[in-house]
């Protein structure tokens, strides 16, 4: 049976029970990744096999993250009436029913269904983010906050780099070049038949996801992990939020929210886009398919210096305004460099290479928000956190206009996007987390 532990009391845990912990959290962040960045691959293949537009395919993106916005602050009232670890519970259920859902739409070939399946999907994750988050950043010292998001991060992106590779290994054939070409030329019963066996390669995997989705559900709930008593103030801290009536209230925090819908709109972009954009430059889609895998390797880099060096050589607010003046010039890089480059064995422009090291300069914006934007929030900490959760909703929203300026310009220039994404993560790195009133 777990223990309900106040804030102010997680220092008592004892070393074991804190590993446990974080292990715990860890294998979340792993599900949570392998679930979210299974989407790399999902929006080319459904482009073909669905036969949709940029915009239409980007709309995988939009169905799965817009549920954050929707369902975020719902899953702090849920949270707080159920408790941490049988919300967790639902939320795995909720997800496994969104997996169980790709079954009836492949069988049809709906992709309306399919992205009501992602929506559901999306739920589910909302709901666990909204509990798994907090953990990250009570459980332990909060100037190496960053360092414990970093570790989570590396579990996260690493189901990141398996997740597309292995989906695509399962789904994807060497004989799919030929078959791509060959539905072009396509048509009636034939491109119908070809399309249909396509798109029934995701049944077995999804059903696979929803059955293991189910069982994480019934072990976190019957794990160890500690209930942990959000409500409870110190006197001092009490005092100081006294007059707060809501989050609102909390100019840093709101900030803070933005800066999530931004960063985490701009990192989906890097890693959801890069399949397209080397396959608008020749490169085979067997090919393009491994360069989201590279992408979330350079953020991985990232978070293990980020491990190393914060805080004792690395303040991680040091560590968040490099990362948001690094995604700036990467971003200009991407539009106005050019040139044929061999790196890892790919011929390809050198602006597919410059999308892939915005991985890099992604890697340690969450772990600096997160603690800047939760600081001294008190009994806050759970509607705090699920307005952070909300901030995830740009996922679905800036792909979108990525996929729009991609079918109404290009490619190259539709990240644009980026560059004032970047521009306002400066700004809060710089200067907004420090804003603790609205007025001057």
């Amino acid at each position: 049976m777990s223990t309900t532990i106040k804030v102010s009391e997680i220092e008592s845990l004892s070393r074991r029970d804190s590993l446990i912990s974080i292990t715990i959290i860890g294998v979340l962040f792993f599900i949570f990744g392998f679930v979210t960045w299974i989407n790399a691959i999902l929006i080319p293949y459904f482009k073909i096999a669905c036969e949709l537009s940029n915009f239409q395919s980007y709309l995988v993106a939009f169905a799965f993250y817009i549920s954050y916005l929707l369902m975020s602050v719902p899953a702090s009232f849920l949270l707080k009436k159920a408790g941490f670890k049988a919300g967790m519970m639902i939320g795995f259920w909720v997800m496994a029913a969104g997996a169980f859902i790709f079954v009836p739409a492949a069988l049809t070939r709906t992709y309306e269904l399919f992205l009501t399946g992602l929506f559901t999907l999306g739920i589910g994750l909302s709901i666990l983010q909204t509990a798994a988050n907090p953990y990250v950043t009570i459980l332990g010292p909060k100037e190496s906050a960053a360092r414990r998001f970093s570790v989570m991060g590396i579990c996260n992106k690493l189901a990141g780099i398996i997740a597309p590779l292995l989906f695509a290994a399962v789904i994807l054939r060497s004989s799919d070049s030929e078959l791509f070409e060959q539905l072009k030329t396509m048509s009636g019963s034939a491109r119908e038949s070809a399309l249909n066996e396509l798109i029934r390669r995701v049944i077995v995997p999804y059903s696979v996801v929803g059955c293991v989705l189910f069982a994480l559900g019934l072990f976190v709930r019957l794990s160890p992990l500690p209930e942990i008593d959000t409500d409870a103030e110190t006197a001092d801290l009490a005092e100081s939020n006294s007059g707060k009536k809501s989050i609102l209230d909390f100019p840093h925090l709101v900030l803070g929210a933005f800066a999530i819908f931004v960063h985490v709109g701009s990192q989906v972009i890097a890693v959801d886009t890069v399949i397209g954009y080397a396959h608008s430059m020749d490169m085979p889609l067997m090919e393009a398919k491994v360069f989201p895998s590279y992408t979330l390797s350079a953020t991985i880099v990232g978070y293990i210096l980020g491990i190393s060096m914060i805080p004792k050589y690395l303040s991680q607010i040091t560590a968040l305004r490099f990362c948001t003046l690094l995604g700036a010039v990467f971003t200009i890089l991407i539009i106005f460099t050019s040139g044929q480059v061999h790196i890892l064995g790919h011929p390809a422009d050198i602006s597919i290479w410059f999308v892939v090291l915005l991985g890099f300069a992604n890697s340690m914006i969450w772990a600096g928000i997160w603690p800047l934007a939760l600081d001294n929030l008190g009994r806050f900490i759970k509607i705090g956190s699920s307005l952070l959760i909300m901030g995830l909703s740009g996922n679905a929203i800036l792909p979108l206009i990525y996929g729009y300026l991609a079918d109404e310009v290009n490619l190259r220039d539709a990240y644009w996007i980026l560059l004032p994404c970047y521009l306002y993560l400066m700004f809060y790195a710089f200067k907004g987390y420090k804003i603790r009133s609205w007025t001057l």
